[in-house]
């Protein structure tokens, strides 16, 4: 653990968020915290707009309204990518924002993604494993992690990744429970017995 102490001065008013080291878990753990700020508005600086799905995840409108759009319960792809919509909306939005396009230089773009789209198997096991190190996608380098999220079950990994495998302006073939379930277990065996 570790602490500090700063002092910093605000030019405009507003709620400012103030995280940990890990923006991922702060925003799925509750480990942040808010300060409101007070004084004269500058929209030179700041226009006031924000965007809060970010901050309400599945409770945002927009996730909801993904559910509203078919029936949540079915196999059907159009289930499917509604689930996968909200879960996408409420999980993988923060990093990957909202219309897949990632944030330069920190956080790969799903959008037309080659290295998404380039191995179905590969894309199940960054999910439940996560990443680090350095990759390349689009012809651009990123080098930064992405947590695992394995406390997913088999069902929503599979209809995030059918949702992204087929927005965005990427085109694939949808993601079974059975195709995450069989890397889960493979992931778990000894190295040499099956690990993907």
């Amino acid at each position: 653990g570790g602490s500090a102490i700063v002092e910093f001065a605000l030019q405009v008013p507003g709620t400012y968020i103030l995280v940990d080291h890990a923006i991922f878990r702060a925003f799925n753990k509750g480990a942040l915290g808010m300060m409101k700020v007070t004084g004269p508005e500058d929209a030179a600086i700041y226009s006031g707009r924000e965007v809060d799905e970010v901050y309400l995840a599945e409770r945002s409108a927009k996730a909801t309204e993904a559910l509203k759009e078919v029936g949540a319960d079915g196999d059907s792809l159009a289930a499917r990518m509604a689930r996968g919509k909200a879960a996408y909306l409420g999980t993988c939005s923060t990093c990957h924002q909202l219309e897949g396009q990632g944030l330069a230089s920190v956080f790969p773009p799903l959008a037309r993604s080659d290295y998404l789209m380039a191995d179905k198997q590969r894309s199940i096991r960054v999910v439940l494993e996560g990443l680090s190190g350095p990759i390349a996608v689009n012809g651009q380098p990123f080098d930064n992690v992405m947590p695992p999220l394995a406390n997913l079950t088999d069902h929503e990994i599979a209809d995030v990744l059918s949702y992204v495998r087929n927005s965005f302006g990427n085109r694939g073939d949808a993601v079974t429970d059975e195709e995450v379930a069989k890397v889960r277990n493979a992931l778990k065996a000894p190295r040499g017995e099956g690990h993907p």
